[in-house]
């Protein structure tokens, strides 16, 4: 609690003020990355897909063009997914959140009674 209220000055209120907070945080945050990973994963099986799959062609002899591989709404999810700190790739999702807001690359923003990570 201390690392994350270290911003707030003296005499304000704490911004964290129970456990239950962080807790809620990073799990939020841990879920985003999950979300980004599944997402990977789609890519990368599409990608394996389209290169083991004959090339079809249209009837005027002409390549169609390859459909998108990520929705706008994949894609958004797979840049805030991102881990923000180096060597995640061994690390699970719950560590990757907790580390990064150990190290400040995310914050809990107070929301009236509830909290979100930026």
């Amino acid at each position: 609690m201390a690392v994350v209220n270290s911003e707030v000055e003296e005499g304000e209120q704490p911004l964290v003020q129970s456990r239950y907070s962080i807790v809620k945080a990073t799990a939020a945050r841990a879920k985003e990355i999950i979300d980004a990973r599944s997402i990977e994963e789609k890519v990368r099986k599409a990608r394996i897909e389209a290169e083991n799959a004959p090339k079809e062609k249209d009837k005027d002899g002409k390549k169609g063009e390859p459909k998108p591989l990520l929705t706008p709404e994949e894609a958004r999810k797979l840049q805030i997914g991102t881990p923000l700190i180096d060597n995640a790739d061994n690390m699970k999702p719950l560590s990757i959140a907790v580390e990064e807001l150990y190290e400040g690359k995310v914050k809990i923003v107070g929301n009236g009674d509830d909290s979100e990570v930026m």
